[in-house]
């Protein structure tokens, strides 16, 4: 099946520069640069901080 077509299905690859003219696909972040070397990200979002963490079992966490 093409999910090109649906922009809210993401696909099992990295964030790979397949964008047409006609198509707008949402910001893609690869985990381990955005976390780093400690598994550690603070985002902000509307005046407040949020974590994001990589667990020991490699799932992700964002917390208030």
């Amino acid at each position: 099946m093409d999910n090109r077509n649906n922009p809210h299905q993401f696909q099992d690859h990295s964030c790979a520069s397949e964008s047409s003219a006609d198509t707008a696909l949402p910001p893609c972040f690869d985990s381990a640069e955005l976390l780093g070397h400690d598994g550690l990200a603070v985002i902000t979002h509307q005046g407040q901080r949020y974590q994001l963490r990589q667990t020991k079992a490699g799932k992700l966490i964002l917390t208030k």
